[in-house]
């Protein structure tokens, strides 16, 4: 077999450089007793700072989050006590307020200390810090839609239960219910890669909401008045998120939890907005909460910002609630 004939010398400063940059890798070291602080050329460039001949701990802590730098300053003075090798990642502002996550590697337990000097390296870990939120946000809005479901399965069984005057008669309804339910998630897909076609505004809020319409209380008690205008595929599914948000909540808490409770649902098109009205009346006596810190109602507003491009207005009344959402028209068309 071939053996590597290369020795040490050939690993000059140079090709060791070349090799940490393109590893995104920044050199740092701290002089312990004067707290000087110096780095690469890349060190400074990731910090978002001039070069210059050194900087010390107050400089950097300038740039670090303020929710992280007390927990940075604690860490770095605990480094020298720490056996072996350490690493610590925290959030810097650069730029314009651009957030960047920072990984501060090095030994701990004064290991290689030279000159009461220590050395470390500064990574750039945004793109997985980016990734690990996104997956801890998908998972946290998986917890929530499984606990949705559950508690419009729950929902729709107290409102079966009214009407039904057997117990088949009530896995009967219960069963339709829930199938109009699966059609409603399924409204947009016929129109995959077709968004010209689209589904109809009216068509979409009838099918999301018909699962909840208790026709043993009285007939009509989900009212829907919109105009005929087009939903694409995105637009659809967002706003079955919002809708199903709504509901969900009006069947625990709202109108749609009292035999006595309404639903009116009116949109208008007002130059490029949709503006759909929610409307509870009947139900028990609701009081606006102090603050929406619940998933779903975040879920709800980042559904509303972030992908129709629009706002949620919540009131609460003596007579209901009512939820305004202005949704940009071209979003809800795609």
């Amino acid at each position: 077999m071939p053996t590597d004939t290369r020795t040490s010398s050939e690993w000059s400063d140079k090709h060791l450089r070349r090799a940490m940059y393109a590893a995104g890798v920044a050199l740092w070291s701290w002089n312990v007793d004067t707290d000087r602080f110096r780095m690469d050329e890349q060190g400074y460039a990731l910090w978002d700072l001039p070069f210059r001949p050194f900087v010390v701990f107050e400089d950097l802590s300038a740039k670090i989050h303020p929710a992280d730098r007390d927990r940075v300053r604690a860490a770095f003075a605990a480094t020298r006590a720490i056996v072996g090798p350490y690493e610590i990642d925290f959030r810097i502002i650069a730029g314009d307020e651009e957030i960047r996550w920072i990984s501060a590697r090095g030994q701990g337990d004064d290991a290689d200390i030279d000159g009461r000097t220590m050395f470390g390296v500064f990574l750039n870990v945004t793109g997985r810090k980016q990734a690990e939120e996104a997956n801890e946000l998908l998972a946290g809005e998986m917890s929530h839609r499984v606990k949705n479901l559950l508690s419009i399965a729950a929902g729709l069984t107290a409102i079966t239960s009214r009407s039904a005057q057997s117990a088949a008669e009530m896995a009967k309804e219960l069963t339709s219910r829930l199938g109009a339910l699966g059609r409603a998630h399924d409204l947009v897909r016929p129109v995959s890669g077709r968004p010209e076609n689209g589904a109809l505004l009216g068509d979409l809020l009838a099918i999301l909401l018909a699962p909840y319409d208790d026709v043993a209380a009285f007939s009509g008690r989900i009212r829907i008045s919109v105009p005929r205008m087009s939903v694409g595929e995105a637009g659809a599914t967002a706003l079955a998120m919002v809708l199903h948000e709504l509901a969900t909540n009006s069947v625990k808490y709202g109108a749609l939890s009292a035999d006595t409770g309404t639903l009116d649902v009116s949109a208008i098109a007002q130059d490029d907005q949709v503006v759909i009205v929610w409307t509870e009346q009947g139900g028990p006596p609701v009081a606006a909460p102090k603050e929406l810190t619940g998933f779903g109602s975040k879920l709800l507003t980042r559904s509303m910002t972030s992908q129709l491009n629009g706002s949620v207005e919540r009131n609460w009344t003596e007579e209901g609630a009512v939820i305004t959402l202005r949704i940009d028209k071209q979003r809800l068309a795609r």
